[in-house]
Protein backbone atom coordinates (compact mmCIF):
# COMPACT_ATOMS: atom_id res chain seq x y z
CA UNK A 1 0.00 0.00 0.00
CA UNK A 2 1.35 3.24 -1.10
CA UNK A 3 2.54 5.76 1.82
CA UNK A 4 0.51 8.37 0.90
CA UNK A 5 -2.42 5.85 0.77
CA UNK A 6 -1.33 4.72 4.62
CA UNK A 7 -1.21 7.92 5.35
CA UNK A 8 -4.27 9.33 4.73
CA UNK A 9 -6.14 6.24 6.59
CA UNK A 10 -4.52 6.65 9.81
CA UNK A 11 -5.02 11.08 9.36
CA UNK A 12 -8.76 9.57 8.66
CA UNK A 13 -9.24 7.84 11.72
CA UNK A 14 -7.27 10.25 13.75
CA UNK A 15 -9.45 12.90 12.73
CA UNK A 16 -12.52 10.41 13.52
CA UNK A 17 -10.74 9.91 17.16
CA UNK A 18 -11.09 13.30 17.72
CA UNK A 19 -14.23 13.77 17.08
CA UNK A 20 -15.90 11.29 19.28
CA UNK A 21 -13.21 12.29 21.95
CA UNK A 22 -13.64 16.36 21.81
CA UNK A 23 -15.14 18.26 24.62
CA UNK A 24 -17.02 21.32 24.48
CA UNK A 25 -14.65 23.94 22.66
CA UNK A 26 -16.17 26.78 24.21
CA UNK A 27 -15.08 28.89 27.75
CA UNK A 28 -17.33 28.72 30.19
CA UNK A 29 -15.55 31.44 32.67
CA UNK A 30 -17.84 30.08 35.64
CA UNK A 31 -15.69 26.64 35.64
CA UNK A 32 -12.68 28.32 37.35
CA UNK A 33 -13.54 28.66 40.62
CA UNK A 34 -13.44 24.69 40.60
CA UNK A 35 -10.00 25.51 40.54
CA UNK A 36 -9.66 27.75 42.99
CA UNK A 37 -10.16 25.29 46.03
CA UNK A 38 -9.39 21.66 46.59
CA UNK A 39 -12.52 19.84 46.51
CA UNK A 40 -13.36 17.70 49.81
CA UNK A 41 -14.82 14.41 48.21
CA UNK A 42 -18.41 13.21 50.14
CA UNK A 43 -17.36 16.59 52.12
CA UNK A 44 -14.69 16.51 54.18
CA UNK A 45 -15.29 13.62 56.34
CA UNK A 46 -13.36 11.41 59.42
CA UNK A 47 -12.51 7.98 60.42
CA UNK A 48 -13.57 8.62 64.12
CA UNK A 49 -17.40 8.26 62.92
CA UNK A 50 -18.39 11.23 63.83
CA UNK A 51 -18.45 13.22 60.44
CA UNK A 52 -18.76 10.14 57.91
CA UNK A 53 -18.33 10.87 54.27
CA UNK A 54 -21.62 12.44 52.33
CA UNK A 55 -23.18 13.45 55.49
CA UNK A 56 -24.22 17.15 57.21
CA UNK A 57 -21.33 17.08 59.50
CA UNK A 58 -18.70 16.24 56.78
CA UNK A 59 -20.27 19.02 54.50
CA UNK A 60 -20.11 21.69 57.87
CA UNK A 61 -16.13 20.55 57.99
CA UNK A 62 -15.83 20.63 54.55
CA UNK A 63 -17.51 24.88 54.69
CA UNK A 64 -15.23 25.78 57.74
CA UNK A 65 -11.66 24.64 56.54
CA UNK A 66 -12.50 26.79 53.41
CA UNK A 67 -12.87 23.30 50.48
CA UNK A 68 -15.22 23.14 48.06
CA UNK A 69 -17.80 19.80 47.94
CA UNK A 70 -18.10 16.82 45.61
CA UNK A 71 -21.11 14.83 46.44
CA UNK A 72 -23.22 11.75 45.20
CA UNK A 73 -26.89 12.25 44.50
CA UNK A 74 -29.07 9.10 43.53
CA UNK A 75 -33.22 8.44 44.04
CA UNK A 76 -35.35 6.57 46.73
CA UNK A 77 -37.92 4.31 46.02
CA UNK A 78 -40.20 6.93 46.97
CA UNK A 79 -38.54 9.03 44.95
CA UNK A 80 -36.40 11.54 47.14
CA UNK A 81 -33.33 12.66 46.59
CA UNK A 82 -30.54 11.69 48.88
CA UNK A 83 -26.91 12.03 49.10
CA UNK A 84 -25.30 8.61 49.29
CA UNK A 85 -22.59 7.07 46.89
CA UNK A 86 -22.92 3.62 46.99
CA UNK A 87 -25.71 1.47 44.77
CA UNK A 88 -26.14 -1.03 48.14
CA UNK A 89 -26.05 0.06 51.76
CA UNK A 90 -23.39 -2.83 53.07
CA UNK A 91 -20.45 -0.63 53.43
CA UNK A 92 -21.94 2.18 55.09
CA UNK A 93 -24.77 0.86 57.06
CA UNK A 94 -24.12 -2.57 57.11
CA UNK A 95 -27.17 -3.30 55.45
CA UNK A 96 -27.83 -5.70 52.30
CA UNK A 97 -30.29 -3.93 50.42
CA UNK A 98 -29.54 -1.59 47.56
CA UNK A 99 -30.81 2.06 48.32
CA UNK A 100 -33.38 2.21 45.00
CA UNK A 101 -35.49 -0.26 46.85
CA UNK A 102 -36.06 1.54 50.24
CA UNK A 103 -38.12 4.26 51.39
CA UNK A 104 -36.55 7.82 52.57
CA UNK A 105 -38.42 6.82 55.58
CA UNK A 106 -37.08 3.15 55.74
CA UNK A 107 -33.40 4.65 55.11
CA UNK A 108 -33.63 6.75 58.43
CA UNK A 109 -33.74 3.34 60.52
CA UNK A 110 -29.96 2.87 59.37
CA UNK A 111 -27.18 5.21 60.83
CA UNK A 112 -23.84 5.83 58.94
CA UNK A 113 -21.07 3.41 60.17
CA UNK A 114 -20.60 3.79 63.94
CA UNK A 115 -22.11 7.38 64.14
CA UNK A 116 -25.76 8.87 64.72
CA UNK A 117 -25.90 10.13 61.04
CA UNK A 118 -28.08 8.76 58.66
CA UNK A 119 -28.13 9.62 54.48
CA UNK A 120 -29.55 13.03 53.96
CA UNK A 121 -32.25 14.52 51.76
CA UNK A 122 -30.27 16.43 48.59
CA UNK A 123 -32.47 19.30 50.01
CA UNK A 124 -31.19 19.46 53.30
CA UNK A 125 -27.35 19.42 52.51
CA UNK A 126 -28.51 22.13 50.11
CA UNK A 127 -30.16 23.61 52.82
CA UNK A 128 -26.48 23.74 54.76
CA UNK A 129 -24.52 24.81 52.19
CA UNK A 130 -26.39 27.55 50.73
CA UNK A 131 -23.90 28.53 48.24
CA UNK A 132 -20.60 28.47 50.87
CA UNK A 133 -18.61 26.06 48.70
CA UNK A 134 -18.22 25.75 44.95
CA UNK A 135 -20.23 21.70 44.64
CA UNK A 136 -19.73 19.50 42.46
CA UNK A 137 -22.81 17.33 42.42
CA UNK A 138 -22.47 13.32 41.08
CA UNK A 139 -25.49 12.57 39.70
CA UNK A 140 -25.55 8.49 39.98
CA UNK A 141 -27.29 6.28 37.51
CA UNK A 142 -28.62 3.35 39.69
CA UNK A 143 -32.46 2.74 38.70
CA UNK A 144 -34.16 4.98 36.38
CA UNK A 145 -31.19 7.27 35.48
CA UNK A 146 -33.35 9.65 33.92
CA UNK A 147 -35.99 10.68 36.69
CA UNK A 148 -32.84 11.26 38.77
CA UNK A 149 -31.24 13.39 36.38
CA UNK A 150 -34.52 15.53 35.79
CA UNK A 151 -35.49 15.72 39.76
CA UNK A 152 -31.80 17.12 40.08
CA UNK A 153 -31.95 19.76 37.76
CA UNK A 154 -35.58 21.06 39.24
CA UNK A 155 -33.80 21.01 42.86
CA UNK A 156 -30.51 22.86 41.30
CA UNK A 157 -32.79 25.41 39.46
CA UNK A 158 -33.71 27.21 42.52
CA UNK A 159 -30.29 26.90 44.04
CA UNK A 160 -28.20 30.00 44.06
CA UNK A 161 -24.58 28.56 45.02
CA UNK A 162 -21.76 27.91 42.59
CA UNK A 163 -22.18 24.25 41.03
CA UNK A 164 -21.76 21.87 38.24
CA UNK A 165 -22.35 18.38 37.91
CA UNK A 166 -20.59 15.52 36.28
CA UNK A 167 -21.65 11.72 36.04
CA UNK A 168 -20.13 8.26 34.84
CA UNK A 169 -23.19 7.82 32.60
CA UNK A 170 -22.71 9.77 29.26
CA UNK A 171 -26.62 9.97 28.82
CA UNK A 172 -27.01 11.90 31.89
CA UNK A 173 -24.22 14.21 30.87
CA UNK A 174 -25.87 14.41 27.32
CA UNK A 175 -29.05 15.05 29.76
CA UNK A 176 -27.57 18.62 30.94
CA UNK A 177 -26.68 19.10 27.24
CA UNK A 178 -29.31 19.06 25.77
CA UNK A 179 -31.91 20.35 28.42
CA UNK A 180 -29.37 22.55 30.99
CA UNK A 181 -27.49 23.66 28.32
CA UNK A 182 -25.85 26.66 30.40
CA UNK A 183 -24.88 24.33 33.57
CA UNK A 184 -21.71 23.37 33.53
CA UNK A 185 -21.09 19.27 33.10
CA UNK A 186 -18.26 16.85 33.16
CA UNK A 187 -17.41 13.14 31.76
CA UNK A 188 -16.43 10.95 34.86
CA UNK A 189 -13.74 8.43 33.86
CA UNK A 190 -11.32 5.99 35.13
CA UNK A 191 -9.72 2.63 33.40
CA UNK A 192 -13.00 0.80 33.52
CA UNK A 193 -11.16 -2.23 33.14
CA UNK A 194 -9.39 -2.18 36.50
CA UNK A 195 -13.22 -2.64 37.93
CA UNK A 196 -15.43 -5.44 38.12
CA UNK A 197 -18.03 -3.21 36.78
CA UNK A 198 -21.19 -4.61 35.31
CA UNK A 199 -20.26 -4.01 31.60
CA UNK A 200 -19.30 -5.45 28.67
CA UNK A 201 -15.80 -5.22 26.93
CA UNK A 202 -17.15 -2.70 24.35
CA UNK A 203 -18.62 -0.26 26.93
CA UNK A 204 -15.49 -0.38 28.68
CA UNK A 205 -13.74 0.60 26.15
CA UNK A 206 -15.87 3.19 25.01
CA UNK A 207 -16.04 4.75 28.39
CA UNK A 208 -12.11 4.38 29.37
CA UNK A 209 -11.47 6.22 25.88
CA UNK A 210 -14.00 9.09 26.48
CA UNK A 211 -15.39 8.13 22.78
CA UNK A 212 -18.80 8.78 24.15
CA UNK A 213 -18.08 12.70 24.52
CA UNK A 214 -19.35 13.41 21.07
CA UNK A 215 -22.61 12.78 22.32
CA UNK A 216 -21.79 15.22 25.29
CA UNK A 217 -19.59 17.82 24.77
CA UNK A 218 -18.21 17.76 28.39
CA UNK A 219 -17.25 21.31 29.86
CA UNK A 220 -14.57 19.16 32.06
CA UNK A 221 -13.29 15.80 31.92
CA UNK A 222 -12.90 14.07 35.37
CA UNK A 223 -10.70 11.04 35.43
CA UNK A 224 -9.06 8.84 38.05
CA UNK A 225 -5.67 10.62 38.61
CA UNK A 226 -3.68 7.10 38.83
CA UNK A 227 -5.06 6.09 34.86
CA UNK A 228 -3.59 10.09 33.69
CA UNK A 229 -1.62 8.72 31.26
CA UNK A 230 -4.17 6.89 28.94
CA UNK A 231 -3.47 7.81 25.46
CA UNK A 232 -7.41 9.43 24.43
CA UNK A 233 -7.93 11.17 27.94
CA UNK A 234 -4.08 12.64 27.17
CA UNK A 235 -4.86 13.61 23.51
CA UNK A 236 -8.08 15.19 24.98
CA UNK A 237 -6.76 16.77 27.79
CA UNK A 238 -3.39 18.54 25.40
CA UNK A 239 -4.65 19.20 22.52
CA UNK A 240 -8.19 20.51 23.33
CA UNK A 241 -6.89 22.42 26.81
CA UNK A 242 -10.02 20.88 28.57
CA UNK A 243 -10.41 21.71 32.29
CA UNK A 244 -9.37 18.32 33.89
CA UNK A 245 -10.22 17.58 37.48
CA UNK A 246 -8.36 14.54 39.25
CA UNK A 247 -10.09 12.04 41.48
CA UNK A 248 -9.66 10.68 44.35
CA UNK A 249 -5.98 12.45 45.40
CA UNK A 250 -5.65 10.98 48.94
CA UNK A 251 -1.75 12.07 49.72
CA UNK A 252 0.67 14.87 49.94
CA UNK A 253 2.73 12.97 47.32
CA UNK A 254 -0.58 11.69 44.84
CA UNK A 255 -1.06 15.81 45.00
CA UNK A 256 2.09 17.39 44.12
CA UNK A 257 1.96 14.83 41.29
CA UNK A 258 -1.39 15.80 40.24
CA UNK A 259 -1.18 19.73 40.40
CA UNK A 260 1.32 19.18 37.41
CA UNK A 261 -1.46 17.60 35.13
CA UNK A 262 -4.72 18.52 36.37
CA UNK A 263 -6.37 22.39 37.32
CA UNK A 264 -9.52 20.74 39.70
CA UNK A 265 -8.51 18.47 42.57
CA UNK A 266 -10.77 16.42 44.55
CA UNK A 267 -9.20 14.93 47.89
CA UNK A 268 -10.16 13.11 50.71
CA UNK A 269 -8.23 10.96 53.62
CA UNK A 270 -5.87 13.59 54.48
CA UNK A 271 -5.36 17.34 54.58
CA UNK A 272 -3.63 18.56 51.93
CA UNK A 273 -0.47 21.37 52.94
CA UNK A 274 -1.41 23.88 50.44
Amino acid sequence: MPVLVIAFVLLFFFGLLLFFIAPNNKEREDIHIFEQQYIAHRGLFDTNGKAPENTLPAFSLAIENHYGIELDVQMTKDNKLVVFHDEDLNRMCGVDKKLIDCSFEELQEYSIGSSDEHIPLFDDVLSLIQGKAPLIVEIKSYGNWKETTRRTALRLDDYNGKYCIESFHPFVVHWYKKNRPSVIRGQLSSNGFKYDLDLSITEKFLLTNLLLNFLARPDFIAYEHKYANNFCYTVCRKLFKVTNAAWTIRSQDDLEKAKKIFSVIIFDSFIPNN
